[in-house]
């Protein structure tokens, strides 16, 4: 039991890894492609991103293993709320500004929390509340400027925090229910997502980022290798995040998932030239002190309790394994 546990442990640390690091190139790669090639698209790009990653998961047989296991409206739910998640985030940053699109996305933690307690009945100790906010503390230091609020601006916010929030323990939720895996999952849901967002995509982001629209636009052979880069980052990206939710749990994924901030604020201070103030380092440390506070208090020695529905899900793996 106790090497299944260290096992247990070791994939789930390795999967975070691999989202961290796969998150912040595909973080770098996508401002090469919007700043260096002018591909302002970022709702399209999301889009490919998605429809790669449904081919790659078909090829791989993903969706033909799980197909008969979600029916198509919780996929259709799904994909609409991960949608309104990422469209909520794009007119987020159209019309707030930079400083209160930070403060919304820090938001999207707890509430996580406050969905995971009200869903599964989770409960968090001081300890972990303590870590969390010193997580989310750090983390504003580090990226909020200015902040000023405009009631269009926060009610976008709003809508596309609790989709956000909604998507992460969706994921968690389909897991659970219908005891699917990974690969499996994403490759029934990124389809669904594609098509949407391809559909959605070209005159939104003409109407929020661009401003031209993207079939009069010339891209280059470069611009499409570095898209066609994106697009594999993105797999392993999407790939790994379901695997930590799964793994872990949606708050967990959340707090734990900060680190990419500070990665992205120390690669563009060591790649392109952008500013590192005595307030970031400040930030980076406080955010990495909580995210060590967290793994020692929810998954550590501190750990006082599991949600309903990890331990119901535990107790159901149980029996069917006897």
């Amino acid at each position: 039991m106790a090497a299944r546990q260290q096992q247990s442990r070791g994939a789930a640390v390795g999967a975070w890894a691999g989202n961290v690091g796969s998150s912040v190139a595909l973080v770098m790669v996508n401002k090469v492609v919007m700043s260096r090639y002018a591909f302002h698209f970022a709702t399209t790009l999301t889009a490919l991103h998605f429809a790669v990653t449904g081919i790659v998961g078909w090829l791989g047989g993903g969706a033909r293993r799980g197909s008969p296991c979600v029916p198509l409206r919780e996929l259709v739910a799904f994909s609409v709320v991960a949608n309104a998640s990422i469209v909520g985030m794009n007119f987020s940053l159209m019309l707030n500004t930079v400083g209160f699109y930070q403060i919304a996305k820090l938001s999207v933690l707890p509430t996580v929390c406050v969905l995971e307690f009200a869903l599964h009945g989770r409960r968090y100790s001081p300890l972990v509340l303590g870590a969390i906010a010193l997580v989310v503390a750090g983390v504003a230091v580090c990226t909020v400027t200015d902040v000023s609020i405009r009631p269009p601006g926060l009610a976008v916010a709003a809508l596309a925090v609790a989709a956000t929030a909604l998507q992460q323990v969706g994921i968690a939720m389909l897991h659970s229910r219908h005891a699917i895996d990974s690969m499996s999952l994403l490759s029934l849901t990124a389809p669904t997502q594609a098509a949407s967002l391809l559909l959605l995509g070209p005159s939104t982001d003409q109407l929020l980022l661009a401003g031209q629209s993207l079939w009069r636009t010339h891209v280059s052979a470069a611009a499409w290798a570095c898209i066609l880069l994106s697009c594999v980052l993105a797999i392993f990206c999407n790939l790994t995040q379901y695997l930590c939710i799964s793994m872990l749990s949606p708050t967990s994924f959340q707090v734990l998932g900060n680190m990419k901030t500070v990665l992205v604020l120390v690669l563009g201070w060591m790649l392109f030239d952008s500013s590192l103030t005595p307030a970031n380092v400040v930030g980076m440390a406080m955010a990495v002190s909580g995210m060590v506070l967290y793994s020692y208090a929810a998954h550590g020695k501190g750990n006082k309790g599991r949600t309903k529905a990890n331990s119901a899900s535990a107790d159901a793996s149980e029996k069917k394994h006897k």
